[in-house]
């Protein structure tokens, strides 16, 4: 594939992300901007339809049309303050004054009541359409905002999501994106608690330097990554909508991690969308477009929406998603399902 693309400078100058091997404009958290005019390029994946003119076939289980790669970062276990005031106006506005009270009451039972332990919820909701998905864990010591979790206390949560059939990934601490050490110890820590080895990653608030990360990453023992997007908008970073091995153009190889791209996070959806109607359509361009080249579309919905009164039409989005993709014949499954599908045919 590198061979094929390198043909055709400029193709090859978007998949490798050349300019971001240079200084370039970042946020507050390290991250890559890029101007307006960009970021409309990114609603079209110019790498994978050079490919796929060029003679390149994808498949997936029973034949079906194109993949999505479900995905949740699990930020939260507790909500924090903002969260639960939120949650309890929203009820209030509504006249829900029990809906209200039960923001605060969980606090005072059992840890085991907060409205943010709901993977088994979503498991259920992707299981009913045949679905299954990644979720993505942390295990780091600190955050900049706020004590998150302790992953030693939900080891039984990492149990029942690793049964079912889901995939347990780890979701890299803020200061540890480019640490190797604190990335293989933060590995270590989510699989004694698995008790089995880990093979996918994304990296909290999307922290991830070109080809830097990639090279950490894969000195770590991860197959996957799946940080690879835009934070602040939707769409394909580099191109791409098929999973690819990245490329270090600083030492002209090939790295031996897969990235599965990331497309759409919910938070960057609703940001840039004036109304759910909007943020639908946006969507369904995104599939549509992935569809039509047999293509991989990978999707970020934090656990924390689907405990949110606040975030109802979140979840409604994504729960047509999941119809829509079904009916378009879809393969929907986690990080870990389509990195061994497509290791296998490489």
């Amino acid at each position: 594939m590198h061979e094929l693309l390198k043909q055709n400078q400029e193709i090859w100058d978007l998949f490798t992300r050349k300019e971001e091997y240079s200084v370039i404009n970042l946020d507050q958290h390290g991250r890559a901007l890029y101007a307006q005019n960009d970021l409309k390029k990114a609603f079209e994946p110019e790498v994978s339809r050079y490919l796929v003119e060029h003679g390149m076939e994808t498949e997936f289980p029973e034949s079906k049309a194109f993949a999505v790669c479900l995905t949740h970062d699990v930020d939260d276990i507790y909500p924090p303050l903002s969260h639960i005031l939120l949650s309890s106006v929203h009820y209030l506005k509504n006249l829900n004054f029990q809906g209200s009270a039960a923001q605060f009451l969980w606090k005072f039972k059992k840890k085991e009541e907060s409205p943010y332990f709901n993977l088994s919820k979503i498991m259920d909701l992707e299981a009913s359409f045949g679905a299954k998905s990644s979720f993505y864990f942390i295990a780091a010591e600190a955050d900049p905002i706020r004590f998150r979790y302790d992953i030693e206390d939900i080891g039984h949560h990492l149990g029942e999501v690793s049964d079912r059939g889901w995939e347990v990934g780890l979701h890299g601490g803020y200061y540890s994106f480019n640490n190797p050490e604190k990335i293989k110890r933060e590995k270590k820590r989510l699989e004694a608690v698995l008790g089995k080895t880990v093979v996918g990653f994304r990296n909290h608030y999307l922290r991830f330097k070109t080809p830097d990360s990639w090279e950490i990453l894969a000195d770590a023992g991860f197959s996957y990554d799946s940080t690879f997007g835009h934070s602040n908008s939707v769409g394909f970073r580099n191109g791409m909508c098929h999973p690819f091995r990245p490329y270090n153009l600083k030492e002209d190889r090939e790295i031996r991690i897969l990235e599965i791209p990331l497309v759409i996070m919910d938070v960057a959806l609703f940001s840039a969308s004036k109304s759910y109607e909007e943020a639908w359509e946006c969507t369904k361009k995104l599939i549509d477009i992935t569809a039509s080249l047999n293509g991989v579309i990978t999707l970020l919905w934090h656990n924390f929406v689907f405990g949110c009164s606040f975030r109802k039409d979140w979840v409604r989005l994504y729960e047509k998603v999941l119809q829509y993709c079904s009916v378009k014949g879809a393969w929907m499954t986690s990080g870990e399902e389509i990195y061994r599908w497509w290791e296998d045919r490489s």
